[in-house]
């Protein structure tokens, strides 16, 4: 069996999959919405890696980039300061996806996120 790695770029979400484009030939692709391990990670615009098998043109997997950077929508309000503990609170950001931050962010920051854990990275300035 032959298998190819190729870069797609994400569109958009069609239903129950998700629309992805071939920046050299522009050819579009539909991959089912359970073959997307973090649905909530996608970002329009983003580039994923598509495993294909060759002969079938059929893909196998999807694979996120490691990490993305994205805009906190809502939070509860940060605290001054508290920035030596490891505590975390709630956060959803711009994909709606709810992740866990440090205790001193707040909305409208930009933060980069893991998205094989799903978890905060660093705030990005």
């Amino acid at each position: 069996v032959r298998i190819e790695n190729r870069e797609y770029q994400y569109l958009y979400q069609e239903g129950d999959s998700f629309v992805f484009m071939n920046n050299e030939t522009f050819e579009q692709v539909n991959i089912p919405a359970a073959m997307v391990e973090k649905p909530l990670f996608l970002q329009e615009g983003m580039i994923c890696n598509i495993l294909f098998h060759a002969e079938e043109e059929m893909p196998l997997v999807l694979e996120l980039p490691m990490h993305i950077i994205s805009e906190i929508t809502y939070t509860e309000p940060g605290v001054k300061g508290d920035t030596a503990t490891n505590s975390m609170k709630p956060a959803t950001i711009a994909t709606g996806a709810e992740i866990r931050v440090p205790l001193f962010i707040d909305n409208g920051e930009i933060i980069k996120i893991d998205t094989r854990t799903g978890v905060y990275v660093e705030r990005v300035k």
